[in-house]
């Protein structure tokens, strides 16, 4: 006689702790946690099955609020432990929860590294452009000329572009969103989770103690359909309060054209193909442009780039299985013993 189990139906709130949310008062990590919450019901994974590993930062207490398993390791350690936990367990679902100091400052080698072995897990850098934890210092993503605690007369480094550096070491699912725009945001997290690969996704994050409103500009109902160009696969680069703007291709270079001058039409507009890694890097560096919408190109938001490539661990167990199959199963006391001797006379 067999018996059938229904698997039980989960729902966002089977994945909430009985944790004391400790994050100030509207900070953008509410909205992430929610969007986080609400579609792990739908990736058809168990709760047993799921992992949530994180460093060091106000983003880090985020496995305390999933009801699942979870690490709050150290200060950029988290790929160093998800990447372990994946070799020795590939089934598991991993989610790595960062942020822009703890990934890109302290922990960027690990970042790199991990994105090149491309472990099937996903990564939400946080990105804030400031140390909220610590109390307001300048991190690795803030503008040059930002004051803070640690930055008087402003910031003199040079800001990491997140994306580019994740591009550089060949990363294999490339993504933007932001916290204020929950409806993109929980598309984007589907989308990574999809993915049999790394899957980062930088999500602009809004501190409101120490660094409120660095994202204004793409999130503020006045400026953000001017500001910001959300991209698909398959379709042209429109946006403007009517869509009446549109970004096309001069060799390497984009450019903004009006579309209701008669001079342009949607087919002549640059089409996002994520898996085109030159046009990728093109879009991923509008970073670089500054972020008054009438001077510069708008930020992209979406999939950049996205590239199917095996993983770490599947290629590390093949390993192991073709190593059995042409040696045999291995004895671990047999090679702590080995097989010289030496007679000492």
């Amino acid at each position: 006689m067999s018996v059938t189990t229904e698997k039980p139906t989960r729902s966002p709130k089977d994945f909430s702790s009985d944790q004391d949310v400790r994050w100030c008062p509207g900070c953008g990590d509410y909205s992430i946690l929610k969007q986080v919450q609400s579609i792990m019901p739908e990736i058809g994974v168990e709760k047993e099955d799921i992992v949530f590993i994180s460093g060091i930062g106000c983003s880090s207490r985020f496995p305390y609020y999933m009801n699942t398993y979870g690490m709050h390791s150290i200060h950029g350690r988290a790929p160093a432990i998800a990447s372990g936990l994946k070799s020795a367990n590939p089934d598991l679902s991993v989610w790595v929860i960062t942020g822009d100091g703890d990934a890109l400052s302290i922990g960027g080698n690990h970042l790199i590294h991990m994105l090149r072995r491309n472990f099937d897990f996903n990564i939400l850098l946080f990105n804030n452009e400031i140390y909220g934890l610590t109390k307001g210092q300048y991190s690795p993503t803030s503008p040059s000329g930002t004051i803070t605690k640690s930055t008087p007369m402003g910031s003199v480094d040079h800001p990491f572009n997140p994306l580019a550096l994740a591009s550089g070491a060949d990363g294999t699912f490339i993504s933007r969103a932001m916290d204020r725009d929950p409806k993109h945001l929980r598309e984007i997290l589907k989308d990574a989770n999809d993915h049999k690969g790394s899957s980062l996704i930088e999500i602009y994050q809004n501190c409101n103690v120490f660094n409120d409103g660095a994202f204004a500009v793409y999130t503020d109902k006045g400026s953000k359909e001017d500001s910001t160009v959300f991209v698909e696969h398959g379709k042209p680069m429109v946006f403007g309060k009517d869509g009446d703007k549109g970004i096309v291709l001069d060799g390497a270079t984009p450019h903004i054209v009006d579309l209701t001058d008669g001079n342009y039409d949607k087919h002549d507009l640059w089409v996002h193909d994520k898996y085109d890694r030159f046009k990728a890097g093109v879009l991923i560096r509008c970073f670089d442009a500054p972020s008054t919408p009438s001077v510069g190109l708008p930020r992209p938001f979406g999939v950049f780039y996205q590239e199917n490539r095996p993983t770490y661990e599947d290629l590390l167990h093949d390993q192991i299985k073709n190593s059995v199959e042409r040696k045999g199963k291995g004895d671990l006391d047999a090679l702590l013993r080995g097989t010289n001797t030496w007679e000492i006379a």
